[in-house]
């Protein structure tokens, strides 16, 4: 790299790494507190507009589900919106659609939430309606009829018709032996369609009490109007014990495993992934945001390492990726796919051979100092521009919170970015990039009749 491209590469991390060290030093003000029924209120203020988005998160999700009960937790996410004490069927949702607020919820393996984003003055109703389906949610069989048909057929849809979908579901489940993650959110379909309102019944009086959840609040607001409202709806609700929720702890070196599989596609491909800990199971967290940025450096826009020596220098795959989430609540995987070039006759173990050389290579060879600021660089600037939103900042603090975390770690993790060396980056590879770690397979179209 020449003096003025690393003048310029030293320009964009300067001005990167000062929305970041702004946001760092807490520019934004968070509070916490506790109600003495153990809800947990986080508060970040941001009045750049008179919004507030409001986020109710529970610490069970998919994960949490013992076999032959999966889906549990989606399913109950569905009929939170089927009426509670106060409001029918659907009502809570009219109710914020005259406000023009925005509602959702989503399920996931480690946590369910429920989100409004309203003006800041109607902040009280979301918060009531809330309360009110965490303290006395319905559960009307006829309701539980009908929405367990919406989800079976949202599972056709999202997975059972879609190929390389239903190709991940079937390698994750491999990929993660020991750990409920190889639990789909959805459910498996035989589970579906056994299930009965009354697990729904025990599954929401187990988990979604006060003391298991975390409300956050992010937006045109003050910590001490959130706190008087969250007395108001949510401080008369009871704590009660919930099950006790280990970790889903990965074996560390289960040894290597292939599945091939067949699906409904014109184009072959490959998937790697590597058992590997999360910031919240590691004993080396240093390790884990190394991960992170290599993450980036394999796949981290044009001039990453998969596009530029797989697809264009070699010709040997016509799209390739990695990815890894840091921020799990048991451990997690680190994750490569490539889809040979068919145009050059690329087979499926060669594009996994690339992408072995890749790897190989971090092993035996760290990232210049000038690769591994460009690659930090982008990581943080995606921290940056992520979190501009309310919504996108309540997430990353419900999600924190949520996976036995904490929301402190949004503020530090620019300082531990940037602690990494190439030196780090080249012994998380050598410790985590082996076949002991690795699940593989090969997707290939379905063979005809003839064939």
């Amino acid at each position: 790299m020449n003096a003025l491209a690393r003048r310029a590469a030293g320009l964009l991390l300067s001005t990167v790494c000062l929305p970041l060290a702004a946001l760092a030093a807490d520019s934004q003000p968070t509070h916490e507190f506790t109600l003495d029924n153990g809800l947990k209120v986080v508060v970040r203020e941001d009045h750049r507009a008179p919004v507030v988005v409001s986020q109710v998160w529970y610490k069970v999700g998919s994960s949490y589900e013992p076999p032959g009960q999966t889906g549990l937790s989606h399913a109950l996410e569905h009929m939170m919106f089927k009426g509670s004490e106060k409001v029918g069927p659907g009502e809570a949702s009219l109710i914020l659609r005259d406000l023009g607020a925005e509602e959702n919820a989503f399920t996931s393996d480690d946590y369910t939430a429920y989100y409004q984003v309203l003006a800041r003055d109607r902040l009280g109703v979301a918060f009531e309606l809330e309360a009110d389906r965490m303290a006395s949610l319905r559960l009307p069989p006829d309701e539980f009829s009908r929405e367990i048909e919406v989800i079976k057929e949202e599972r056709r849809l999202r997975t059972d018709d879609k190929p390389m979908s239903k190709a991940f579901e079937r390698f994750k489940a491999m990929a993660y032996p020991a750990s409920g993650y190889h639990t789909p959110t959805i459910g498996w379909m035989a589970d579906l369609e056994r299930m009965k309102v009354e697990e729904l019944r025990h599954w929401y009086e187990s988990w979604y009490v006060p003391n298991n959840a975390t409300l956050v609040v992010v937006g045109d607001v003050t910590p001490d109007e959130v706190k008087t409202l969250a007395q108001r709806y949510f401080g008369s609700i009871p704590k009660r014990d919930v099950p006790a929720a280990k970790q889903p702890l990965e074996l560390a070196e289960p040894g290597e495993r292939q599945i091939t599989l067949r699906v409904k596609t014109q184009l072959p491909s490959v998937m790697l992934a590597f058992n590997v800990p999360s910031i919240a199971t590691a004993g080396d967290k240093h390790s884990v945001h190394a991960l992170r940025l290599i993450a980036a450096l394999l796949d981290g826009g044009y001039s990453a390492r998969i596009p530029t020596r797989l697809e264009r220098g070699e010709e040997l795959v016509s799209g390739g990726s990695s990815s890894f989430d840091a921020y799990t609540r048991g451990d997690s995987l680190f994750l490569l796919s490539a889809i040979p070039n068919s145009q050059k006759k690329k087979t499926v173990a060669q594009a996994e051979a690339g992408l072995w050389r890749l790897l190989d290579e971090l092993k035996a060879t760290p990232p210049t100092a000038e690769e591994l600021e460009r690659v930090r660089a982008q990581v943080i600037a995606g921290l940056v521009y992520e979190r501009d939103s309310i919504s996108s900042q309540a997430t990353a603090i419900g999600q924190l919170e949520t996976v036995g975390l904490s929301w402190k770690l949004m503020d530090t993790e620019l300082a531990e970015l940037q602690s990494v060396t190439p030196e780090d980056i080249q012994k998380a590879a050598r410790t985590y990039f082996t076949r002991e770690r690795l699940s593989v397979a090969h997707v290939l179209p379905e063979e005809s009749a003839h064939e």
